[in-house]
């Protein structure tokens, strides 16, 4: 948190329950995150039959880091492709365009 943010209370409901989040992040975001949390976890629930609560957020959270992790290799590989691209066209323009 930066120095003179403020921080604000948003209330999200997470599979029934209600939680009182601070944050220094805008509303809608904060909103929208527990939306997704609430969606994995309703999604972990019907999906795994699962009836307790905390199974469920277990399972929706292991969803969500799949999810993360998966995210995070996909952009480190294509970072790699993108670099490897952009060394053979520098490569190319270099063997066209005479260096002063």
């Amino acid at each position: 948190m930066s120095e003179g943010t403020e921080r604000a209370t948003v209330r999200v409901t997470i599979f029934g329950e209600e939680y009182a989040i601070r944050t220094d992040a805008p509303e809608e975001y904060t909103l929208e995150c527990a939306r997704y949390v609430d969606d994995a976890v309703q999604q972990a629930h019907v999906r795994g039959q699962v009836a307790e609560p905390h199974r469920a957020a277990v399972l929706a959270a292991l969803q969500i880091t799949d999810e993360l992790f998966r995210t995070r290799r996909q952009l480190t590989e294509g970072s790699e492709e993108m670099l490897a691209r952009v060394s053979a066209l520098r490569e190319r323009v270099g063997a066209v365009v005479p260096k002063d």
